[in-house]
C-alpha cells in the first residue's frame, strides 16, 4: 500500500478506467450466461422484495417515505405507488435486503450486489428504457460490487468496517450508467456517493438492530443520488480509491486495485454469485446444510440430541455465536445467530421465513436446544477460507452415539446452485399473500424473457399487492370507505 503523498499523485485515479468501461458497456457485450444470470438474480430479488413487503422495518419505512417522498417515475414494489428515484431504490432496496435472503458472494469480503438492483430499476423507469437496458444495469453492479471485495486484504469486515461501505462505491456506477451519463459524470458520481458513506461494522456486531438491513439500502440510495447530481454538473474526487486520504489509504494494510479493472467483459463475475437456500447470515448455510443431512438422514430428533459442534471459522465462532447470539430477542439478531438457526433446524428440519417469527424464536422447545450449540474456530477451516466455505457437523445423542459431516460449501452456491425451478419456488413461496398466482406467473414470464420487453415501467407495475384485508365492522363508514380504496379482496 502506498504511504507516500507522491505515491499517491504518481498514477491515474483507477476511477477513469472504471468509469469508461462502465459508460461503454452494451447489452451485446454481455455473455449469455450473464444474461441467464441476471434473469434468475432479479426473479430471486423480486420475490425477496414482495417477502419484505410485509415486514415491520419496511412497513416503518414506507410511513417515513409516505410522508416525504416526492412523486417520481420510479415505484414501489408492492404498493405500486410513484415516487422519485431515490426514495423508490431505498425503500425497494430495503424489500430485498431485510430479510436476509436475497444473493450471496463472499470473497475477502462479503457482499449482497443485489442490494444495488433497485438502482438499476428505478433509474431505468426514470429513463424510458427496456429490459437489455435494466440486465446491463444488474450484470454492471455485480460486476464491480465483486471485483471490490475481492480487492482488500483482508477484507475491510476484518478491520471494523461493514460492506455497504463498497456499495456506496458501486451504485453510482450503475445509476449512471443507467441514466446514459457521461463516463466523467460517473466518475464524479462515485466521489460523490463514496466519500461521504463509510460503514461502521457495529451494525452486525453484538446485538442487531434494524439497520443491519439498512446500511446496504441506504448505500444503493446514495448512489442513485449521487448519479442525479453528477448529471447536473455536481463534482466529487476522482481520486476517492486510490488517491490520498481514500478508500486504499484510510482502510489499508493492502489493496489489490488491479482486481477492479483487470479483464473487464472477459468473463462474468454474476455468474459466480450464490443464492440463499435460506434466510440468514451466509455463513450459517453450510453449517445448516450439514445439520439437515445429518437430522433428516438418521431420523434424530431434538430430545435424543445432548450436544451439536460446529467447527466452523473464527468470525462464525465471534459475530455468529457471541453471548447475545445465545440469547436472540429480535429477528436481526436470530437471523445473524448460528446457535438458533441450528436450533431451529433441529426442531423444524428446515430454516424458511416461518422460522423468524417473534413467536417461534421465543418458542420454547426451540430455545431449548440453544445451550446444546457448541462453536468452535477451527485454524484449518480457515486455510481453506474462502475458496471452500466449510463446516464440520458433530452431534451426539443421549445414548452415546456420535453422527459428523462435513461439507465444503452450501445449497445455493454457483457449484451448487438453486434450480430454476427451486428459484421459482422461492419466489412463489415469497410472493403468496402478497401477489395472486396469476400476477406471480405474469411477473415470472416477463423476467424470463426480460431482454424483449420495451419497458421496464411494465414489469414494475406487475409486482404489486393485490393481496388486500376486507375492512372490520367497527371501522366507521369514512374510514371503510379510505380503506377500501387500499384494500380489497384477492383477485386471480
Amino acid at each position: 500500500m502506498a504511504t507516500a503523498n507522491s505515491a499517491f499523485e504518481s498514477r491515474e485515479p483507477v476511477t477513469p478506467k472504471m468509469s469508461r468501461w462502465a459508460a461503454g458497456l452494451c447489452f451485446e457485450d454481455i455473455s449469455q450466461d450473464a444474461v441467464y444470470q441476471a434473469k434468475r438474480f432479479l426473479l430471486d430479488s423480486l420475490g425477496c422484495a414482495l417477502g419484505g413487503y410485509r415486514q415491520h422495518d419496511v412497513k416503518i419505512a414506507l410511513a417515513v417515505l409516505n410522508e416525504i417522498a416526492g412523486r417520481g417515475p420510479a415505484t414501489i414494489i408492492g404498493s405500486g405507488k410513484k415516487v422519485d428515484l431515490v426514495s423508490a431504490a431505498l425503500a425497494n432496496a430495503l424489500m430485498i435486503r431485510c430479510m436476509d435472503y436475497n444473493d450471496i458472494y463472499w470473497r475477502q469480503d462479503p457482499s449482497h450486489p443485489s442490494d444495488i438492483f433497485p438502482a438499476a430499476l428505478a433509474c431505468c423507469e426514470r429513463a424510458n428504457s427496456g429490459g437489455k437496458e435494466l440486465i446491463v444495469g444488474l450484470v454492471l453492479g455485480h460486476e464491480f460490487e465483486m471485483r471490490f471485495c475481492e480487492a482488500a486484504f483482508p477484507g475491510i469486515r476484518e478491520r471494523g468496517w461493514h460492506h455497504a461501505t463498497l456499495t456506496a462505491f458501486v451504485s453510482p456506477i450503475v445509476a449512471g450508467r443507467v441514466l446514459h451519463l457521461g463516463w466523467e459524470q460517473i466518475q464524479h458520481a462515485i466521489g460523490i456517493s463514496a466519500s461521504r458513506h463509510c460503514t461502521l461494522g457495529a451494525v452486525t456486531a453484538g446485538k442487531l438492530t434494524m439497520m443491519k438491513n439498512s446500511v446496504d439500502p441506504m448505500a444503493t440510495q446514495s448512489g442513485v443520488l449521487a448519479a442525479l447530481l453528477a448529471e447536473k454538473g455536481y463534482t466529487g474526487p476522482e481520486h476517492v480509491v486510490d488517491g490520498k486520504e481514500g478508500l486504499v489509504h484510510c482502510f489499508g494494510p493492502e489493496w489489490r486495485l488491479t482486481c477492479l479493472t483487470d479483464g473487464l467483459g472477459s468473463s462474468w463475475r454474476i455468474t459466480q454469485c450464490g443464492m440463499k437456500a435460506f434466510p440468514s447470515e451466509a455463513l450459517t448455510h453450510t453449517p445448516v446444510s450439514a445439520l439437515l443431512d445429518l437430522v433428516k438422514t438418521n431420523d434424530l430428533k431434538p430430545d435424543q440430541v445432548v450436544n451439536i459442534q460446529i467447527r466452523s471459522l473464527g468470525r462464525a465462532a465471534d459475530i455468529l455465536s457471541d453471548p447475545s447470539k445465545y440469547d436472540p430477542r429480535s429477528k436481526e439478531t436470530a437471523d445473524h445467530s448460528l446457535p438458533y438457526v441450528i436450533a431451529a433446524a433441529l426442531v423444524d428440519r428446515q430454516v424458511t421465513p416461518k422460522q423468524f417469527t417473534m413467536e417461534r424464536i421465543m418458542d420454547p422447545e426451540v430455545r431449548a436446544q440453544l445451550k446444546k450449540v457448541q462453536v468452535i474456530a477451527d485454524p484449518e477451516i480457515e486455510k481453506v477460507f474462502p475458496a471452500l466455505q466449510r463446516a464440520i457437523v458433530n452431534i451426539t445423542t443421549v445414548d452415546g452415539r456420535s453422527f459428523t459431516t462435513q461439507l465444503d460449501f452450501p445449497k445455493g452456491d454457483p457449484r451448487n446452485p438453486l434450480t430454476d425451478q427451486e428459484v421459482e419456488e422461492k419466489f412463489s413461496a415469497l410472493a403468496d399473500g402478497v401477489l395472486s398466482k396469476g400476477a406471480q406467473k405474469k411477473v415470472k414470464d416477463m423476467i424470463w424473457g426480460l431482454e424483449t420487453l420495451d419497458s421496464v415501467g411494465s414489469l414494475m407495475a406487475l409486482p404489486k399487492s393485490n393481496v388486500r384485508r376486507k375492512p372490520s365492522a367497527a371501522r366507521s363508514k369514512a374510514g371503510t370507505e379510505e380503506a377500501e380504496q387500499q384494500e380489497a379482496v384477492l383477485v386471480s
